[in-house]
């Protein structure tokens, strides 16, 4: 179960491309860190961690870019970064 799970309205047998608004930051070493975003329905969800990040395409949205597994509410959950600057998140 990931946070993607919790939101209402959801399909779970389809996905798509969500595009967020994210809060980040970058460290002293360049990497660039998610801390929070913005659901489309305005809901801020904070990032406790960020346990992986590699390049990878999303499976069920399509796309690919840097993919960070965060953990939100205590779930993981998947916030890409994709090469044209945008963030986006599965939804189903």
């Amino acid at each position: 179960m990931d946070i993607s799970d919790r939101w209402e309205g959801m399909d779970l047998m389809e996905s798509s491309k969500v595009y967020v608004d994210v809060m980040a930051e970058f460290t002293k070493d360049g990497r660039l860190l998610p801390k929070s975003f913005v659901w489309k329905d305005g809901h801020i969800y904070e990032i406790q961690k960020v346990k992986d990040i590699r390049r990878a395409a999303s499976l069920k949205a399509g796309g690919v870019g840097i993919r960070y597994t965060c953990i939100v509410d205590g779930l993981e959950s998947h916030l890409y970064y994709e090469d044209n600057n945008l963030w986006f998140m599965e939804e189903r």
